[in-house]
């Protein structure tokens, strides 16, 4: 399939593709879209940021189409966050416009009321997190044995944040002759299981090596002393231009140094799970809209965060496992636009990264340390900070200018 008017599709569904000018399929949506139209389950691997939505939306809708209106829930869709169900949620929506069918959203974090009427108003479609379904189907609040259909997306994210047990209860309450549809990013040994244990006799898709990051973006580091981070990331702000995505390793993390950032009078929200529905909602559109230009989350919002122009990601802190660096990263250079990765490593992390490189395949450019202007870096301790300064006198670390190189060109010379 070279272009998406080749499909054979209701004309509906056809003029909302025209409308928001769908043309070319990526690979993964050339690849499993035929099968899944044929009723095929299908495997698909394929990095971030390439268009699975679209690949499982397609068949999907057109299916739906094809048969009479019902008030029972028909297709099931996983998500591992609620940021994503909800765009996915979005997505969906602004294909199907005009169709007259029906989704609900299914997650924490959000009105449960609002939820169980969208079910019963007959939602032929329920986009889910796991752990939310799961304890609507422990209380029976929901039925899916009519489900005929299931998205598995993201499915490497759902087992690392431990959702097997939930995944098996809700795939054993579908009925035993479905489609199955799973998505991944990488296909590890758990994930190996779930598709032998759950999808039937699938078509097997592969997108490029999926460990690895788009040419189109550039992979920079920064050997940097840990108290020297937060003065690097002002540099950067002042320095380049666009949007910045930046990963911290804690929640506490998180809402600090947005408060940080904030007093340097710059435009910021933060995102992590102890955020609330609305306030994570908030956030994530006032980043899109450009009403804060940094955004400032952990690992929750690496996959669940899908806006085409972020122009920078920054790794304040490296990822616990070498596949969350690909998830964060994926973050820049969507939709064919060119992006930037900046990653802070302290020289206690040098071999966390050259792992990380061996892992994923990927060569990252070490960037000579600027001068910063003030070396005191972020204090974790707000009240040693505003003494330093009233005080008069810098503290913290800084550290020596170092030649560019390469990982790769380091490993050599061992």
């Amino acid at each position: 399939m070279q272009h998406f008017s080749e499909l054979n599709v209701c004309s509906a569904l056809r003029n909302n593709l025209q409308k928001n000018k769908f043309v070319t399929p990526t690979p993964v949506q050339a690849q499993a879209i035929p099968p899944l139209m044929e009723g095929r389950d299908v495997v698909a691997t394929a990095q971030t940021g390439t268009g699975k939505t679209l690949a499982f939306s397609i068949p999907l809708i057109e299916a739906l189409a094809a048969v009479p209106r019902a008030k029972t829930i028909r297709v099931l869709i996983l998500s591992p966050t609620r940021e994503l169900a909800i765009q996915i949620d979005a997505a969906f929506r602004q294909l199907a416009h005009g169709m007259r069918i029906r989704t609900a959203v299914v997650v924490g974090g959000m009105s449960e009321p609002n939820q169980l009427r969208d079910i019963r108003a007959g939602a032929e479609v329920v986009i889910a997190t796991p752990g939310r379904l799961c304890d609507y189907l422990e209380r029976r609040l929901i039925d899916l044995s009519g489900a005929a259909t299931v998205v598995l997306d993201e499915a490497d994210r759902m087992l690392d944040m431990g959702f097997l047990p939930s995944l098996r209860i809700i795939l054993d309450e579908l009925p035993a002759k479905r489609q199955t549809m799973l998505f991944s990013a990488t296909m590890g040994q758990s994930v190996a299981g779930l598709v032998a244990s759950y999808v039937h006799n699938p078509v097997r898709i592969a997108v490029e090596a999926c460990a690895q990051t788009g040419p189109q973006i550039d992979l920079f580091c920064y050997e940097v002393a840990q108290g020297s981070k937060f003065d690097l990331l002002e540099y950067l702000l002042k320095k380049e231009k666009g949007s910045f995505l930046v990963f911290v390793a804690t929640k506490e993390g998180a809402d600090r140094l947005a408060k940080f950032l904030e007093r340097g009078r710059h435009k910021v929200a933060s995102i992590h799970g102890d955020r609330s529905q609305g306030q994570r909602n908030e956030a994530l559109q006032g980043f899109k809209d450009g009403i804060y230009r940094v955004l400032v989350a952990t690992d929750v919002a690496a996959r669940g965060i899908h806006v085409d122009d972020i122009g920078h990601v920054v790794n304040y802190d490296l990822p616990r496992e070498a596949e969350n660096f690909i998830h964060r990263v994926g973050r820049t250079g969507r939709a064919g636009a060119r992006g930037a990765s900046w990653t802070f490593v302290t020289p206690l992390e040098r071999t966390d990264v050259r792992n990380y490189e061996s892992a994923l395949g990927i060569q990252v450019q070490y960037r000579e340390l600027p001068a910063l202007p003030r070396p005191i870096g972020l204090i974790t301790d707000v009240q040693a900070f505003l003494a330093a300064h009233s005080a008069g006198r810098p503290s913290g670390n800084g550290s020596k200018p170092m030649t560019t190189r390469s990982f790769s060109g380091r490993r050599q010379s061992r």
